[in-house]
């Protein structure tokens, strides 16, 4: 039961650390493309939208996905928790198991610290698409 709580700690964290370095390079990778955008250079609306939601859905999915990895993780963790009490007879001491349980938790934590900034960027990020259909719209009325 030891190797199943390191790969609960370590690869549930491990998935949520590879989640957020894309996040973070999918957001700095927008950042710059809407930085150097011309909408000049756009001769339809789709062709704008495709290029500027480029890469959003990841993003989003991220987002909407990291509290369960989390969650995941706190429930292997506690699992790794109960088997431990139900081993030592129930005689297991209270702040072992107060213990286990908080550092369970960490993890439903990490996955929200993931998850929080990736909506907020999708957020963000959605709006400047809906702000450069608009303003194409505007060039070509």
């Amino acid at each position: 039961m030891e190797n199943l709580k390191i790969w609960v700690d370590f690869g549930t964290l491990g998935i949520l650390l590879v989640m957020s370095i894309l996040v973070v390079g999918y957001a700095i990778e927008r950042w710059f493309f809407f930085g150097s955008l011309n909408i000049q250079d756009y001769r339809t609306k789709n062709a704008l939208e495709r290029d500027a939601s480029k890469n959003l859905t990841l993003i989003s999915l991220i987002g909407s996905n990291a509290p369960y990895v989390g969650l995941l993780g706190t429930v292997g963790g506690i699992m790794v928790v109960f088997y431990d009490i139900g081993i030592s007879g129930g005689a297991l001491d209270t702040s072992k198991v107060i213990v286990g349980l908080a550092l369970a938790l960490k993890v439903t934590a990490a996955g929200l610290i993931v998850a929080i900034p990736a909506t907020m960027i999708y957020g963000a990020f959605l709006r400047k698409v809906d702000l450069c259909v608009s303003e194409w719209e505007d060039e070509i009325a």
